[in-house]
């Protein structure tokens, strides 16, 4: 078995849905995967929830509520993968987001 898969999973309510937690290395996204590239996003203890969500939201055109879960997940995982695709569009995601000075990595 993988590492990855060995990962315990933490389920959490969130708005009345119940997500499960993953490390970055295994958060979901909605978007392709093709090319391998992802853009993290790192827990910090200043934005809010609302802004985090509203500025994934400008960044990768998700709905405020994928985009509180998203805030939701890095508050109590410390990160997760918030876009996944092409490098160069995972860089410019990662660029919008650090407008309000949002920490990210971009990575394979």
């Amino acid at each position: 078995a993988s590492l990855l898969a060995m990962t315990p999973k933490v389920e959490q309510s969130f708005m009345g849905k119940t997500l499960t937690e993953k490390s970055h290395h295994q958060q979901e996204s909605n978007t392709d995967d093709a090319s391998g590239w992802r853009t993290i996003l790192l827990n910090d203890d200043w934005h809010t929830f609302q802004e985090v969500a509203t500025q994934l939201m400008k960044a990768t055109h998700c709905t405020h509520e994928r985009g509180m879960g998203l805030a939701n997940v890095v508050h109590h995982t410390g990160s997760a993968i918030v876009y996944k695709g092409a490098k160069e569009r995972c860089e410019a995601v990662a660029s919008i987001l650090e407008v309000i000075k949002l920490k990210t990595q971009v990575c394979r």
